[in-house]
């Protein structure tokens, strides 16, 4: 399952949703702002607070809108 850690008023965390449904990626989204334990999560996996953080696996993820890694990610 693919996971996209967000915050509300994000333009990255957007375009990263909008990547993964144009490419078909069914994902889930997690506001870091309103749920304590998806911020602890994300932290956990990225070790910062930035979004967006995208993952699949829990270890390996992209920080950012990064189309390259993100494919890279999604075909691993």
């Amino acid at each position: 399952m693919v996971k996209v850690y967000t915050i509300t008023s994000c333009p990255w965390c957007d375009k990263v949703k909008k990547y993964l449904q144009s490419k078909g990626v069914e994902f889930e989204a997690h506001n870091i702002e309103t749920n304590e334990d998806d911020y602890k999560e994300c932290l956990r996996i990225s070790g910062d607070e930035m979004v967006p953080v995208t993952t699949i696996d829990g270890k390996n993820f992209v920080l950012g809108f990064d189309k390259a890694k993100l494919d890279e990610l999604l075909s691993a």
